[in-house]
């Protein structure tokens, strides 16, 4: 049997922190003169309150993680924070049930942005920004798991990047710290820039705030129902930019700041990414300048940049309705969604790294039938790949259209509108964040969304943030008795 005491003692240290991030949003509200701070006050007392239990139940606990308690804990540190980060939203204002405020905290933390809060103008400012502050943790999260755990774990072909994962087999925690201390501070550096250029553009301090830490977590948070509409005009393309940086590998980040930026330059997923965007952004902004509208073709430009990059890398804000645009440039949005930013970033999705693999399967498969006999080697940036990675990166991509298919027939048994259905599963399983439907609200809350279909998005946010395979394993009764 597997031993889960250091699984738990490290997910009450988090819960804790958890806890004790929510001091933050409490002074805003104590700041701003509003009395619902000491809604978050209890709130953080509870949190902590469990938290500590948990790690004391389990103090002394061996910190050297098998692969089996890797696997755990990822699956749990997921599901257990959005409990402890559901308690502002159901103490304090709005007043919801568990399972919207479930739904919120699993949107933020997965950096999905799909929220179930129909009126986010009126909001106490420390809601709004507890919301970005989800966000933004859960941006950080995954950038970790992502390049330490994934890695090793062997998950969708990362065990690609092994090695500038760092192999931290037998001592993953220890070692994580260090790893996570320098994309930690990268990660605060390019929120810090981005809030300062949005003020420099005319963004007041919160929003500033606010937003910086949902655009760097490319998690869609926005505390206003327009989303980014408030801000729409020149703050949409400092917004693009900093989508795109925060959709690349940060370890490209690190290595840039220590002073070697040719990986940057080099590296195949990131110059992929930036064609295939700006692809989508030529091929919408032609459409929409001969067939569609009689806009300024700036503000087509403007508007499609933003709107395209924000789908891209899966962060979810928007600054216009993009259903008017027609069934072509929603067409490829659906599309780039269901492809997503870079892998080791705060992106979502499948990952180019993954389509790229999965073309020169393809490719070689194709020489193979016309020429039986000889041998094609798969390279990825002049390395060879490995059988298993391919095996695993087909697995991963299978099994997510697999499940996104599934995920479609039961938002539609619920009764939902298909476009809704549709839509919902899509920006669930790949974290995207935006969905249209007539059921929703007017700021695409999903408040109005029977019980079952939420709990079906959440589903959807969490196995699709964490690639699928990492949760899909824990059912397998064999993982259980090693």
């Amino acid at each position: 049997m597997i031993d889960i005491r250091p699984v738990a003692n490290t997910i009450g240290k988090l819960v804790i922190t958890l806890g004790a991030a929510m001091v933050i949003p409490m002074c805003v509200d104590f700041m701003a003169g509003d009395p619902h701070w000491k809604s978050f006050l209890e709130a953080a007392f509870l949190t902590m309150l469990a938290g500590g239990l948990i790690t004391l139940a389990t103090h002394g606990a061996n910190h050297s993680l098998t692969i089996e308690q890797a696997f755990l804990l990822t699956a749990a540190i997921w599901a257990v924070l959005p409990a402890a980060g559901a308690m502002p939203f159901m103490i304090g204002a709005p007043y919801v049930g568990f399972t919207d405020a479930y739904f919120e905290a699993m949107s933020g933390l997965t950096t999905t942005g799909a929220t179930a809060l129909p009126e986010l103008d009126n909001l106490p400012k420390g809601i709004n920004f507890w919301r970005g502050f989800l966000n933004w943790s859960g941006g950080l999260g995954i950038i970790v798991v992502a390049m330490i755990f994934l890695p090793v774990m062997k998950v969708g072909g990362m065990q690609f990047f092994k090695s500038e994962g760092f192999d931290t087999l037998g001592k993953i925690l220890p070692r994580a710290f260090d790893i996570a201390r320098e994309m930690t501070w990268v990660y605060i550096g390019l929120t810090a820039i981005c809030a300062i250029v949005y003020i420099l553009l005319g963004m007041t301090g919160f929003d500033a705030i606010v937003l910086a830490m949902s655009t760097c977590s490319t998690g869609g948070f926005s505390n206003y129902n327009a989303s980014f509409g408030p801000y729409a005009g020149v703050l949409e393309y400092a917004a693009a930019v900093f989508m795109i940086l925060a959709s690349i590998p940060f370890i490209r980040m690190v290595q840039l700041v220590r002073g070697s930026a040719q990986p940057l330059w080099q590296d195949v997923q990131i110059r992929a990414y930036l064609r295939w965007t700006f692809f989508a952004i030529a091929a919408i902004v032609v459409y929409r300048l001969l067939w569609l509208e009689a806009k300024h073709p700036e503000a087509i430009i403007r508007e499609t940049v933003f709107n395209v990059v924000s789908t891209f890398s899966g962060t979810g804000l928007s600054s216009t309705d993009v259903t008017q645009w027609g069934h072509f440039p929603f067409a490829i949005l659906v599309v780039i969604g269901l492809i997503g930013g870079c892998t080791g970033s705060t992106a979502c999705s499948v990952k180019v790294f993954r389509y790229l693999v999965l073309f020169q399967a393809v490719k070689a498969q194709l020489r193979r039938m016309q020429s039986p006999h000889r041998i094609f080697p798969l390279l990825y940036d002049g390395r060879p790949l490995d059988r298993d990675v391919v095996d695993s990166v087909m697995t991963f991509f299978t099994l997510f259209m697999l499940t996104f298919g599934l995920l479609v027939m039961g938002l539609a048994m619920t009764g939902l509108h298909p476009r809704t259905a549709l839509t919902g599963a899509w920006t669930s399983i790949a974290n995207v964040g935006v969905l249209w439907g007539p059921e929703l609200s007017p700021n695409g809350a999903v408040d109005q969304l029977p019980t079952a279909a939420k709990w079906m998005m959440t589903a959807g946010m969490y196995v699709g943030r964490l690639e699928l395979m990492t949760v899909l394993v824990l059912f397998l009764p064999r993982f259980w008795r090693s």
